[in-house]
């Protein structure tokens, strides 16, 4: 099965990326045409949702890796929801994310990155001052 990658802007900075498929060699350079050119803006947080992501090889980590390597070079998080289990044995097995960063659902992951964001500023705040 193909990949079907959808991109909805949440709030400001905010990104949900639903995977839909398998991400493997031949899916993820396609993936990444869509998800990386999101990083040129100011992007404070992508969730990665994949309630229909079937399958995810070696080439999909790395992708993942990426993703999550530039959002914390510009101090921003990803966060990945709605694993199936054989997709979350596979992150399991790699232990590329921290459990933090893994989520039941994107409300959940939306909560937590909400909170973080609030964390953030009352600290910049507190540093300013």
């Amino acid at each position: 099965m193909p990949l079907k990658t959808t991109v909805e802007k949440r709030r400001q900075g905010g990104y949900l990326v639903r995977l839909q498929g398998r991400l493997d060699s031949e899916t993820t350079p396609g993936c990444e045409k869509k998800i990386l050119p999101l990083l040129e803006e100011k992007v404070h947080t992508v969730v990665l949702e994949a309630a229909g992501l079937e399958y995810i090889s070696s080439a999909g980590l790395r992708l993942v890796l990426e993703l999550r390597k530039q959002m914390a070079a510009r101090k921003g998080h990803l966060a990945l929801a709605h694993l199936q289990p054989a997709v979350a044995q596979v992150f399991e097995v790699a232990d590329i994310l921290p459990r933090t960063g893994i989520f039941d659902s994107v409300e959940s992951a939306d909560m937590f990155l909400d909170a973080i964001q609030r964390r953030e500023q009352v600290k910049s705040v507190d540093e300013t001052d």
